[in-house]
């Protein structure tokens, strides 16, 4: 399984960006896909998450401001970020599972390169 991320950039705060993840090797009909975030000097950190079946869940530090969906027929995975912060600074990552907060412990290896979303004050 294969993700590719895009669509960071740099923005003011309370700004929007929204992030795709384009995924190959595995259908969105059958896997949950969870965006995941990493600020410098910090561990990386899942934030929200689509199941197959459409289901949503988001981290606090986020809810309510982020918005996660997805096109079955266009392989992606969107995240609508609005509101941003200076603190959702962070290399943003898509991955074919879900969890909410800590990956410490996590055995996944297969991160994409990642997106760079940064706000500025």
């Amino acid at each position: 399984s294969q993700v590719a991320e895009s669509g960071g950039g740099l923005v003011q705060s309370g700004g929007s960006l929204r992030l795709s993840c384009a995924v190959s090797g595995f259908t969105l009909d059958y896997y949950n896909v969870g965006w995941f975030r990493q600020a410098p000097g910090k561990e990386r950190e899942g934030i929200s998450c689509i199941t197959a079946s459409d289901s949503t869940n988001y981290a606090d530090s986020v809810k309510g401001r982020f918005t996660i969906s997805k096109d079955n027929a266009k392989n992606t995975v969107y995240l609508q970020m609005n509101s941003l912060k200076p603190e959702d600074t962070a290399a943003y990552y898509c991955a074919p599972w879900c969890v909410m907060g800590s990956t410490k412990g996590s055995n996944f290896d297969s991160w994409g390169q990642g997106t760079q979303v940064t706000v500025s004050s």
